[in-house]
């Protein structure tokens, strides 16, 4: 459908500091990763501080690792992303060793620093996907270690990953809450089943892999 006037000069009324998707961006993707968002802060913000240290749902870890995993791999996305725009950055992890080294010392930090790390990161994240030009969005940016990805990859990897994560705070989230069409995007089964087996039904693509533990 055509847009309409009024739609097409819609860019040139932002304000100069507004930021918006270009016209090839994944935009189910990044409903999906802008929903996830908002699912896993409103689970998270429903924690009192002393209960991120309760259990997750994921095995010897507790509610800290879920979102200091979160944290580190929006930071992580976004420096690829980066790279795609020519920033002259270093990946920030080499590899998953380092990545665990980094989330146990999230581990320490007081909990408003480790909220402030979900936000920071996400927003950060967001931004650098809202920068990208329409022939960025497929650029490959090298992975730590090998390998390439590009920004329209790290969308679902993204989107998955707060979803997922989001049921394993252990805090009421429910596989049934994923979007249905996200799960068949990753050929995860029936959205019925415990919140356990939703995380152990968990099968990120291989270049998430560097960003998860």
């Amino acid at each position: 459908m055509p847009l309409s006037d009024a739609q097409s000069r819609l860019p040139e009324r932002l304000s100069a500091g507004a930021r918006y998707d270009s016209a090839r961006a994944p935009k189910r993707e990044l409903g999906w990763a802008r929903g996830g968002t908002a699912y896993f802060a409103r689970l998270l913000n429903e924690l009192r501080d002393d209960e991120l240290d309760y259990p997750s749902l994921l095995p010897g870890r507790s509610r800290r690792h879920v979102v200091a995993e979160i944290g580190y791999q929006a930071r992580a996305l976004a420096r690829s992303v980066e790279l795609v725009r020519g920033a002259s950055v270093d990946p920030i992890f080499a590899h998953n060793d380092q990545l665990r080294e980094e989330a146990k010392f999230a581990l320490s930090l007081r909990s408003d620093a480790l909220r402030h790390l979900f936000k920071h990161s996400e927003v950060h994240l967001n931004v650098e996907w809202r920068d990208l030009d329409d022939d960025e969005w497929d650029r490959n940016a090298a992975l730590p270690g090998g390998g390439q990805i590009t920004p329209r990859q790290t969308v679902p990897i993204r989107s998955i990953s707060l979803w997922l994560r989001g049921v394993a705070l252990n805090n009421g989230g429910r596989l049934a809450d994923v979007p249905r069409d996200l799960l068949e995007y990753f050929h995860i089964g029936n959205a019925n089943q415990e919140p356990r087996e939703a995380v152990r039904l968990a099968r990120l693509p291989a270049a998430a892999s560097i960003y998860m533990l």
